[in-house]
């Protein structure tokens, strides 16, 4: 099972690298997280929203791979607890499943790409930078794997 980010955004902070990439070597090899960085479009004076987002919608659609779960994030979205994102991936494992997690970037996703996902997930009802949204997936990522395997990083 592979799990794809696909991030709005380049040129992060050396510590969301860091972050991002310490909870991706953690995980064992039939869960991978694979970053996929998509350019943010240049946001000019005068510049339209809606183009902006359009054009950010092409992008990670392009990125997008074949034959897998979407997930967008949005402030919106429901609120799982660990616990349960383990059981879905636990669904997802069993069907054979690699997921494709999209993170927005400063104006959000275009609304098409919070139609076409097969879920809409909050990360938390307050608003993250977009650099520390890449961190706390990861994490969250392998502490759901942890619980699977048993594994006691996560301790209730």
């Amino acid at each position: 099972m592979r799990f794809f980010v696909l991030a709005v955004g380049n040129r992060m902070p050396a510590w969301i690298g860091s972050g991002f990439q310490e909870y991706a070597k953690r995980m064992p090899r039939h869960a991978r997280i694979v970053l996929r960085e998509i350019r943010p479009e240049r946001r000019t004076a005068g510049a339209v929203t809606e183009r902006v987002l359009a054009s950010e919608r092409d992008r990670i659609l392009a990125a997008l791979p074949d034959q897998c779960e979407v997930i967008a994030l949005d402030e919106r979205g429901a609120a799982l607890s660990t616990a349960q994102l383990a059981e879905q991936i636990a669904r997802w494992q069993a069907a054979g499943r690699d997921v494709a997690w999209i993170i927005g970037g400063p104006d959000g996703l275009h609304p098409d790409l919070k139609r076409k996902p097969h879920y809409l997930v909050s990360l938390s009802a307050m608003t993250l930078p977009h650099g520390l949204a890449r961190v706390l997936l990861a994490e969250q990522l392998y502490r759901a794997v942890s619980i699977l395997g048993g594994h006691p990083y996560h301790r209730d």
